[in-house]
């Protein structure tokens, strides 16, 4: 088991219209830099894109009726970690939620740099989705 920390923000917009608005591959660089610095193009069995650590190879959950946009990211030296995200019902509007396991290896620093980058990417989504 990894450890994991859950992070969220709420966003004032019915669930379901975020989701259908943000579920798409294509949207995730405007608000995602975390996940990539580039935008993704289709490649193999996923997308392709510049990470922030070098290329990375991403498959995403697809379009569903729960709110579920995980990802899957293969690293240049073939790991891939799993990234839960899922946008759901807060009332009137919508939590939007990304679980952050801590991977092998990662020191407390990498993963207090990756909490922080996460913190930045949900504000940035809620930017985007309420500018």
């Amino acid at each position: 088991m990894l450890p994991a920390r859950t992070y969220s923000i709420s966003i004032d917009r019915n669930w379901k219209a975020l989701y259908e608005a943000i579920w798409r591959p294509e949207i995730f660089p405007k608000w995602a830099s975390g996940l990539t610095e580039s935008d993704l193009r289709r490649g193999g069995t996923g997308w392709l894109a510049d990470g922030p650590d070098g290329p990375v190879t991403i498959r995403f959950t697809p379009h569903n009726d729960h709110g579920v946009m995980d990802h899957f990211v293969e690293t240049g030296d073939g790991q891939e970690v799993h990234i839960p995200l899922r946008v759901i019902a807060n009332g009137e509007g919508a939590e939007v939620m990304l679980t952050l396991f801590r991977q092998p290896g990662m020191t407390d620093e990498d993963f207090a740099r990756d909490a922080k980058w996460i913190t930045r990417d949900l504000r940035a989504l809620k930017t985007y989705v309420m500018g």
